[in-house]
């Protein structure tokens, strides 16, 4: 895996282009409404294969492994908790065979649908869960971990100390922030920031907000707390009739702001595709 001070001699200066939006991505291409994920992938490589590679053409620098609930008790849900660990090492398989010149980034998310996240007694639990799938993740040869999508603190330090357990140095962190700049779960953003760079985290950042005129200044909010590398994934809005709200032109135009006030690692969440990433790369040259 890569090392959490060469993840930093890499990643510290300049402006870096993460990837898109994967699961609305595999909706329009045909994938069902709650199916399990990660199995209809590997039914269907050639589309997730031809995805990442667009993106990799695009500029995506990192690639997130499609392995976003690739954990025990989401694949449990689906009768797959026992193939979890060969699961997660076919979708970095497929990853690394679109983008063979990228990093991969093992994904892990929330557990909220499986128990209450905010419990300090189930602290234990999460820990062991995340561990179990980052176990899995390194064996399947993931470069580094990106865990995004989250609601409250206390999944990001059980990441954490999951990742330092499995030797994993390398790990990047992002929120679903409300647009007052709290986290879902009510905490301070920049408090919770501040405490997740002391324990370890190579990036922190926020996802799946909006990309509207009130982002720019969150970024600019959450930099002033961190001296590594800022994380902003934003996605295109609410879908209005099937159709997402942020075009590809407010998107750039909100980016290029973002980027202004110190956003580091950019790239896209739901709504997004290779486009709207090729578009950052324009912006960023």
């Amino acid at each position: 895996m890569l090392e959490r001070n060469v993840f930093a001699d890499s990643f510290h200066r300049g402006i870096h282009l993460l990837d898109g939006a994967t699961g609305t991505s595999l909706i329009k291409a045909g994938m069902p409404h709650g199916c399990c994920q990660e199995a209809w992938i590997l039914e269907h490589p050639e589309v997730i294969i031809e995805l990442q590679r667009s993106y990799a053409k695009a500029g995506s620098e990192i690639i997130y492994a499609p392995t976003f609930q690739a954990n025990p008790l989401a694949l449990g849900r689906h009768g797959l908790e026992a193939d979890m660990t060969s699961i997660n090492a076919w979708l970095i398989a497929l990853s690394r065979k679109a983008a063979p010149n990228k990093l991969i980034a093992g994904n892990l998310t929330t557990l909220r649908a499986y128990m209450d996240i905010s419990a300090e007694s189930n602290f234990e639990h999460m820990t062991h869960i995340y561990r179990t799938q980052i176990h899995a993740l390194v064996q399947g040869g993931t470069d580094l971990l990106a865990a995004e999508t989250l609601l409250h603190p206390l999944e990001a330090q059980a990441i954490l100390h999951a990742a330092k357990e499995e030797g994993a140095s390398t790990v990047m962190i992002s929120f679903a922030l409300k647009p007052d700049g709290t986290l879902r779960s009510g905490h301070n953003a920049e408090s919770v920031f501040a405490e997740l760079e002391q324990a370890g985290a190579a990036a922190l950042g926020i996802n799946c907000i909006a990309a509207d005129d009130m982002l720019p200044p969150l970024v600019k909010r959450l930099k002033r707390t961190l001296s590594i590398p800022l994380i902003c994934k934003p996605n295109t809005g609410k879908a209005v009739d099937g159709i997402r709200t942020v075009d590809i032109h407010m998107f750039t135009a909100v980016m290029r702001r973002c980027i202004e006030n110190g956003a580091a690692l950019v790239g896209g969440c739901c709504g997004t595709t290779p486009e709207y990433i090729a578009a950052l790369k324009n912006i960023i040259q």
